[in-house]
């Protein structure tokens, strides 16, 4: 038996206990590509769409059709049809979202940074230049959701690494909202509230005490471990029950909220509406 024989043996078997496990798999090429059309399908021609995320009618059991070719079917696996696939196959790709979980895949260390201080920990597999991080659950894929961090999950494919260590997550909200596609970020704008009657003058608060307020509120958001939608909540709502109705708020004191509330994880979206939020409970 020669080396190259052993490797693909190795492979048909690492696909064959992934599809008992009912994880649908597929041969990958080199390149972490997959196979191409087959002749009867060139050109789609079964109906598939052009990208291949949704494949035609016909029955071929060729892996002709990307991410969709995956299957748990012993039979298709090791057929015929797929025996030249495994012969050039470089790797055992699979359907996570099949699977019914979703990957975060983290290309270098400042990824995984960013994961280990912002996501819940989850069962994580070693790859060539990072990890995966693997959540039950299934959402949309899509690529660069921020700097070297992709999602794959429905309609796409990953490599298959091996198990990993730790214990799988439920898919929490914060990789969920990853898809979402914000709108451009803006500066937040300055809050107007009537100034009280009077003159308009605040009757009890200095620049000092407003500062001291804003810093705190600050500090708040930036010490949360846990609960960061809520953390952000009651910290505006807190600024605005003190600050929020002398009109001593200016712009520049709620972009270094936003920005507190940004660096932990939240989208602008997020903010304007925890911001409104906290003005419409105090009746604003």
């Amino acid at each position: 038996m020669t080396h190259a024989t052993e490797i693909r043996g190795e492979r048909l078997t690492a696909a064959l206990f992934l599809a008992a496990s009912g994880v649908p798999v597929l041969p990958l090429r080199a390149g972490k590509k997959t196979f191409g059309n087959c002749r009867n399908c060139a050109g789609n021609a079964c109906g598939g769409r052009p990208n291949m995320k949704t494949p035609g009618p016909c029955t071929c059991p060729k892996p002709c059709h990307g991410w969709a070719a995956a299957t748990t079917d012993p039979n298709v696996i090791t057929s015929q049809a797929w025996a030249w696939a495994w012969r050039e196959a470089a790797a055992v790709a699979y359907h996570p979202g099949g699977a019914g979980i979703t990957v975060v895949d983290l290309d270098n260390a400042e990824a995984i940074a960013w994961a280990h201080a912002t996501l819940p920990a989850t069962r994580t597999v070693a790859t060539t230049r990072g990890e995966h991080w693997l959540y039950r659950g299934v959402m949309p894929s899509r690529n660069a959701v921020r700097p070297d961090v992709d999602i794959k999950s429905s309609m796409q494919y990953a490599r298959w690494l091996g198990p990993g260590t730790g214990t799988m997550a439920v898919l929490p909200d914060v990789v969920r909202d990853l898809v979402v596609r914000e709108p451009a970020p803006v500066r937040p704008a300055a809050v107007t509230v009537p100034a009280p009657a009077g003159g308009g003058t605040c009757p009890h608060r200095t620049p000092t005490f407003l500062e001291r307020g804003i810093a705190m509120a600050e500090q708040r958001i930036t010490a949360a471990a846990g609960a960061v939608h809520a953390t952000v909540f009651g910290a505006f709502l807190a600024v605005l029950a003190t600050h929020g109705r002398c009109g001593c708020l200016t712009e520049a004191h709620t972009a270094r909220l936003f920005t507190a509330a940004q660096a932990k994880g939240e989208s602008p979206r997020h903010c304007a509406d925890a911001w409104a939020n906290a003005l419409t409970r105090l009746g604003m």
